[in-house]
């Protein structure tokens, strides 16, 4: 699926995508990076005048792409879109906790409109679909990740930025994805998926749903943006194992999501518990 799998054209999404046609700032187009959101970072600490909100870094093949626990992974060249989108919040940074939710929403939206696949949110930064014939996994049943968001913040002399690194699976076959917990758009049922298209859409998505967000004073409550969040969200309602930093678990009921995009767990404990780090799991109903 990759050798005939054609290359972004820079050219292009530049007349599409920069201002005053759309809502870019600054497009760059590599044709390989370790890792889109490493760049992003390292050029708003020594260069950030080069990297105003509405900047987008692309990358055609990215070696060494981040998760949030620190887990890496290689994407082949054409499969994927992995990009890095900059956010200027403002000096207070106020509601950090909604932008990898509120950049899920996007790449959700952008998947629904471009390969017509339904997906899901898992909290706090991942893209769900059901592959047709999956067999269940324990914690995942026939849900399968397709994107992931990656947000690193980066404190300037008078404001705040924010790598929102975003990764799609496009076209990759089972033998090129790194875990039995991954998909593709490919393998979630989608045909003749465009990346251009794709990235055109996500892009759309991101800024509307950014500004949005940054009118609000990152407050995602009075926007609407978090009842928009709420309403594709998998894991609100759903019974969960969250694995918390320093070692311990918590198992219970996903409530919803606290004012700060937090998850509320009302624990086994019968005491509610505020999640704003930790690896989530979805579990069977307990019956």
């Amino acid at each position: 699926m990759t050798a005939d799998a054609p290359a972004l054209r820079a050219s292009t999404l530049r007349a599409l995508l920069l201002a005053p046609a759309g809502p870019l700032a600054r497009l760059e187009v590599v044709d390989r990076t370790g890792s889109t959101n490493d760049d992003v970072v390292a050029g708003l600490r020594t260069t950030p005048e080069l990297w105003p909100g509405g900047t987008l870094l692309v990358a055609e093949h990215q070696e060494a792409g981040r998760g949030r626990t620190g887990r890496t992974w290689q994407t082949p060249a054409h499969t994927s879109l992995t990009c890095t989108f900059v956010v200027r919040p403002g000096p207070t940074g106020e509601g950090l906790g909604w932008l990898p939710l509120i950049a899920g929403l996007g790449v959700v939206r952008a998947l629904q409109a471009t390969a017509g696949v339904p997906a899901r949110l898992k909290w706090p930064n991942d893209v769900l679909v059901a592959p047709p014939g999956v067999p269940s996994l324990p914690g995942w049943g026939g849900q399968r990740k397709v994107a992931g968001v990656l947000c690193d913040a980066v404190a300037l002399p008078d404001e705040l930025a924010v790598a929102v690194g975003i990764g799609v699976n496009v076209s990759q076959d089972a033998a090129a994805l790194p875990v039995p917990t991954a998909t593709s758009l490919v393998l979630a049922g989608a045909r003749g998926v465009d990346r251009e298209v794709l990235l055109v859409a996500l892009v759309s998505a991101l800024a509307e749903l950014s500004e949005r967000w940054q009118t609000g004073g990152g407050q995602a409550g009075e926007s609407g943006l978090a009842d928009e969040v709420a309403a594709v969200c998998a894991t609100l309602g759903s019974r969960v194992r969250v694995e918390l930093p320093g070692g311990a678990a918590l198992v219970g009921r996903a409530e919803r999501l606290a004012g700060d995009g937090a998850l509320v767990v009302a624990g086994e404990d019968g005491a509610e518990h505020v999640i704003r780090a930790g690896d989530v799991t979805h579990l069977r109903p307990v019956d």
